[in-house]
């Protein structure tokens, strides 16, 4: 064989030394492969006219008789190749210097990995031995309010970050498993730093943070009532407050509406949901003695059990009604956005058709399945928005498009009841207690209804909306 060319062939490994013993070889092509390795020093026996291993992976020293400008070209491209050529190492050493360079490289990885599992190591020790202490160390005094079947040490354990599901106005709150299986959320009171993004000075954050402690445990330690989470202990020491409730499976109704599982939501379901959120804040208005303004009455602070019944959630900014029935005058305003009353940014006054209109907002969500605010309102919020859609285009545009048509005629009766507790005069909001007459009489009268070809919604009109109402 004369000539072996075999560039452009994808090869990989050594040069065989093999081919040094072809005698009558004179053509000789491996260029751009993936050769590696040093060249065979039998090459030199070879009277080669043609010599090319450009473009590979080769390392090392050329032989002496190829060390020569002739040969420049037959070696380019390859990074490793040491010789007396002009453009490649200069041969003395170059090898020791690749290997060295090789062994370099290598111990700076491994110092970073080391490094790095050394930090990761210190934070988990450092995490489990502050945990510990404060378990070990700090007197917790738990106050319960039904029979516990757990110890405060059985929820300290479970309190770290895998198990958060959610932040509330006032704290994060953790899903714990008890060691009998059942669950619980705690919730962890943020900080005074946390509130204000650490610039309000410490000691007036701690008053912002137990006065919604202490505001939630007064409110939910004395409420019996199923649609009022239920609040099983609190936990406390010089460091941290716990608030243990009843875990609910299925969320925030928030949640559950506005994200890819709003289908689960069908027209029954979400009529279920209103009426028991209703019953709670009726409970909370007129059986409560003293009467109770929740005062943050959202979608995200109504949560859901199992079968989907509701119950009304977080009183971090629950207010006690003053014993005159007069509303009480506040420093701050208190809600979310898009469920404040348009009365009390400026009045600042505390009564219980503040938690109504809220809770019509909160209809509205339900029947439209939007949000209380969006980019597609304008300057609107969704109360703004339904009214005019309503004037504009008619009901059919309010309706979430997800909802079976054939409740069309009950859903425009809950509507109805939305738009009139959002009226933007206090004194036509109709009473907690009057709106489940109507919510209930809805159910009553639709339980062998079939649906009207073309439902329209039909305007309350009465002078005192707090004792009267009546669907259309």
């Amino acid at each position: 064989m004369n000539e072996l060319n075999l560039g452009n062939n994808a090869l990989s490994g050594k040069i065989p030394d093999g081919i040094g013993g072809m005698s009558v070889l004179n053509y000789l092509d491996l260029s751009n492969n993936r050769l590696s390795g040093k060249i065979p020093i039998g090459l030199q026996n070879l009277k080669l006219n043609k010599l090319n291993l450009s473009n590979n992976r080769l390392s090392g020293e050329i032989p002496p008789l190829f060390a020569k400008e002739m040969y420049r070209s037959s070696f380019t491209g390859n990074p490793g190749l040491c010789g007396d050529i002009e453009g490649l190492c200069d041969g003395r050493g170059g090898g020791r210097g690749i290997g060295y360079a090789w062994s370099m490289r290598s111990i700076f990885a491994l110092a970073v990995f080391l490094l790095i599992f050394g930090v990761v190591w210190f934070y988990f020790k450092y995490r489990n031995f502050k945990k510990a202490r404060a378990v070990d160390k700090s007197k917790w005094t738990l106050t319960s309010f039904h029979n516990l079947g757990f110890s405060e040490y059985e929820i300290l354990d479970c309190l770290d970050e895998d198990n958060v599901i959610g932040s509330g106005s006032s704290g994060k709150v953790y899903k714990v498993v008890l060691s009998n299986g059942e669950a619980v959320a705690v919730k962890k009171l943020w900080g005074g730093q946390k509130k204000q993004g650490g610039d309000v000075d410490v000691e007036k954050g701690q008053v912002i943070q137990d006065n919604g402690f202490d505001a939630e445990v007064a409110t939910l330690s004395k409420i019996r009532h199923k649609n009022i989470v239920k609040l099983w202990c609190c936990c406390t020491n010089k460091d941290y407050k716990l608030l243990v409730y009843e875990y609910m499976p299925n969320g925030s109704l928030g949640d559950l509406l506005h994200s890819s599982k709003g289908g689960l939501l069908d027209w029954p379901t979400r009529y279920k949901i209103v009426v028991d959120a209703a019953e709670g804040l009726s409970y909370l208005h007129h059986d409560c003695v003293p009467p109770i303004v929740h005062r943050d009455v959202k979608s995200n602070n109504i949560l859901l059990d199992g079968d989907f019944g509701a119950r009304v959630a977080d009183f971090g900014v629950a207010k006690v009604v003053d014993s005159t029935g007069k509303p009480k005058s506040m420093s701050v305003i208190a809600g979310s956005c898009g469920y404040i009353a348009p009365e009390y940014a400026y009045t600042l006054r505390v009564n219980e058709k503040s938690d109504i209109y809220s809770f019509g907002v909160v209809i509205l969500e339900l029947v439209t399945g939007k949000r209380p605010v969006d980019p597609e309102y304008g300057e609107k919020d969704l109360v703004k928005w339904v009214c005019t859609t309503l004037d504009q285009k008619g009901v059919d545009h309010v309706i979430d498009p997800k909802l079976d048509s054939c409740f069309k005629e009950e859903i425009c009766k809950v509507l109805n009841i939305g738009i009139l507790c959002t009226s933007p005069l206090p004194i036509n909001r109709p009473s907690m207690r009057r709106v489940v007459k109507m919510l209930q009489e809805i159910g009553a009268d639709n339980q062998s209804k079939t649906a009207k070809k073309d439902g329209k919604l039909t305007p309350y009109y009465f002078e005192d909306a707090s004792d009267h109402g009546s669907v259309a």
